[in-house]
């Protein structure tokens, strides 16, 4: 298989087990489909098809996994989804909590540094590739798409060994990793969140879960602000540095508290489980709302009407697949990839970038401040940063998948 798309790989033939049976015009699921989900994306001897998914270590390689898991089986109820992984990672908790099967494959770190496990790499790879080919072969798999990773590259080997099995690959960061490098240099079809990647890909964005890829904000606003317990009038500031929180960001809004409660600014701030917040008493019409975690993000990102986060690949797909404008803060680390992962939703007018050593009570007060309470200019946003994200990526690559997997 090459990198370029089959015509039916969005709906392009009308022959028996395609997905083009019952589809609306802008290819989304209409009554028809619904009422004929067994005759979708059925192969030619009307089984359903088997899909393997590779994300695998952390949770920028997982979820998007997941969410295109779950677009598969909203197409295809049918259909058998299995996900790769290995017991170093995430995936051993957060697969099988979202109910899919998970395969473990020996894991296959690569020394930073010349030691002897350096040595043992090649012999190792090949281990986790015949590993992985037979885990496909066993479970009959007629796809697989891998998201990167050390879970991905063996399982984009693996596909070239034997009975070929045709893979995707999706890139959801803006500067591609080996394994989907390799992935693509092997034949698989390339998929990126965003352009200027690297790899020879289709743009079609980052999949969401469907919770937040189908949120209507402005329908739950009500019911997050009581739940966080902030005022239902007056501008809410969202502020995460991401799971384990960013101290820079913590520092610089939490200094800033004075500042926002005299502009009329109530905050919701997830700062982090390992991390610490102190604020000074604030206005309780405007309240500072600390918490160390937030599991209900739909309701966090309903209750505020700007977000000041980090730019990771992930939290920028779903800051824009819920319509929310944002000031992205991008890690001050590595190759400048965070920033480059908001370029797009910030050059379409989405979102504003501030560096982590200017994110200052000054530069809030100067630029937030003016943001979030100004409603028209949050509209504009709003509207830029929906039409510049990808809402129904996760739908999107499923359909492609599953075309694969029948063809």
């Amino acid at each position: 298989m090459t990198a370029d798309t089959p015509a039916d790989a969005t709906g392009g033939k009308a022959t028996k087990g395609t997905a083009t049976e019952g589809k609306s015009q802008d290819g989304s699921l209409d009554g028809t489909q619904v009422g004929n989900q067994e005759s979708l994306f059925l192969k030619a001897d009307g089984s359903a098809p088997t899909v393997v998914v590779a994300g695998g270590g952390t949770a920028g390689h997982i979820e998007p996994a997941l969410a295109v898991a779950d677009a598969v089986k909203e197409l295809c109820p049918q259909a058998r989804v299995i996900a790769l992984g290995t017991t170093r990672g995430l995936e051993s908790t957060l697969v099988p909590a979202r109910g899919y099967e998970l395969e473990l494959i020996p894991p296959v770190p690569v020394p930073r540094k010349p030691t002897a496990d350096l040595f043992k790499l090649p012999l190792n790879v090949a281990r986790a590739v015949r590993q992985t080919r037979k885990i496909l072969d066993s479970v009959g798999a007629d796809v697989v798409i891998g998201f990167g990773g050390y879970v991905s590259a063996p399982a984009y080997m693996a596909c070239r060994m034997g009975r070929k099995i045709p893979f995707v690959v999706h890139e959801a960061n803006a500067r591609a990793g080996m394994a989907n490098k390799l992935g693509v240099a092997l034949g698989g079809v390339g998929l990126a969140a965003v352009s200027g990647s690297g790899l020879k890909a289709e743009v079609i964005g980052n999949p969401v879960r469907a919770a937040l890829s189908n949120l209507d904000r402005a329908a739950k606003k009500s019911e997050a602000r009581e739940f966080f317990g902030l005022p239902q009038q007056g501008p809410v500031l969202f502020v995460t540095g991401g799971s384990q929180g960013a101290k820079s960001i913590n520092d610089a809004v939490s200094a800033a508290a004075p500042e926002l409660s005299r502009a009329g600014v109530s905050v919701l701030h997830a700062y982090g489980k390992k991390n610490e917040v102190g604020v000074e008493t604030s206005n309780p019409d405007f309240p500072y709302v600390a918490v160390p975690y937030i599991d209900r993000m739909d309701l966090a990102y309903s209750a505020a009407d700007l977000i000041l986060c980090r730019s990771g690949a992930m939290t920028v797909a779903e800051v824009s697949a819920v319509g929310l404008p944002a000031v992205y803060v991008p890690l001050p680390h590595g190759n400048g990839e965070q920033a480059l992962n908001a370029t797009d939703v910030v050059e379409a007018g989405g979102g504003i970038l501030i560096s982590d050593d200017s994110l200052t009570v000054a530069s809030i007060a100067d630029t937030v401040i003016p943001l979030v309470t100004d409603p028209g200019r949050l509209e504009e946003f709003s509207r830029a940063t929906a039409n510049a994200g990808h809402a129904s990526a996760a739908e999107n690559i499923a359909r492609r998948v599953l075309s694969y997997a029948i063809n």
